[in-house]
């Protein structure tokens, strides 16, 4: 059931896409502003680490074919996490993205029963749409759709801790807009989802199984062409009795070192996982986009 869902959505905006480009001008080499195509977030969609922006991935125009990959690291108090992955943008309109995580439980897997540096695992498939604006040239912003299927690789264990799946969907709908004159951004996003921790520890749970809405939210501001400041925000369901879920928080910097990579540093927050509380540490990023 799932998979015909994601289906479904693909072929949607699959189908918008291709109505939108039907009088396409021919491809061709251009450039966006630097910073303008955001970063990769956690799940491979482009846009800030902790959730998505209507922007599309890579740094050509409507006029291209856009790319970009990347690895991002997240050192907490008690867990390790990686994630990499690649994203395709379409005339600055479609994105296709995809991304493999890596959740290692270190000391705290002994304690939960897993065993020392047990791991948890999962891999994303992303689909988004920008449907109109334009998150600098239009007075409109930018607003994007997008959906994310996501197969966690450890069901057995999942089941086991109150999740009623080991795969889901996600949904979401994105509004963003660069006020150039002033350098800020601002991001905002809504989400339908029953992922646990992003789907590392399943989907649904005992206490409740049902698509519930999360609100994610992003402010920078651009200091100079090359560098940008900001924080995050992203909500998240409670959905395992074992496990309490908190809502999540950062303070980002991003530097654009080159034309086609980015670096970013944040401070995060985290809040509590599988069990354990004040998980805040460090999320390193870095991008490479064409």
């Amino acid at each position: 059931m799932t998979r015909h869902l994601l289906a479904a959505s693909v072929a949607l905006l699959v189908s918008l896409f291709l109505a939108s480009t039907a009088s396409a001008r021919p491809l061709r080499h251009g450039g966006k502003l630097l910073l303008t195509n955001g970063i990769t977030s956690l799940e491979g969609a482009s846009g800030g680490g902790l959730t998505p922006w209507a922007v599309i991935a890579g740094n050509e125009t409507d006029e291209g074919i856009g790319l970009s990959a990347h690895g991002t690291m997240v050192e907490v108090k008690d867990y390790d996490y990686w994630s990499a992955g690649v994203a395709v943008g379409f005339r600055d309109r479609l994105e296709i993205s995809y991304a493999h995580q890596n959740f290692n439980t270190n000391d705290i897997g002994t304690v939960l029963g897993l065993g020392k540096d047990y791991a948890f695992s999962q891999d994303i498939i992303g689909v988004k749409l920008r449907v109109a604006g334009d998150l600098v040239y239009d007075r409109l912003p930018a607003i994007a759709i997008g959906a994310q299927y996501k197969k966690n690789g450890q069901g057995a264990v999942v089941r086991a801790i109150g999740a009623q799946d080991d795969e889901g969907v996600d949904y979401y709908a994105s509004v963003s807009k660069l006020f150039l004159s002033r350098s800020i951004l601002l991001s905002g996003t809504a989400r339908l989802t029953k992922a646990n921790q992003m789907g590392l520890l399943g989907f649904g749970g005992d206490k409740q199984d049902s698509y519930g809405l999360q609100f994610e939210g992003s402010a920078a501001w651009q200091l100079s062409r090359r560098v940008a400041i900001g924080g995050e925000f992203r909500s998240k369901p409670d959905n395992l009795g074992i496990a309490r879920e908190d809502d999540w928080f950062d303070l980002f910097a991003a530097v654009a070192v080159h034309r086609n990579v980015t670096a970013t540093v944040a401070y995060a927050d985290l809040g509590s996982i599988a069990t354990v509380k004040g998980q805040r540490g460090l999320l390193l990023s870095l991008q490479a986009a064409f």
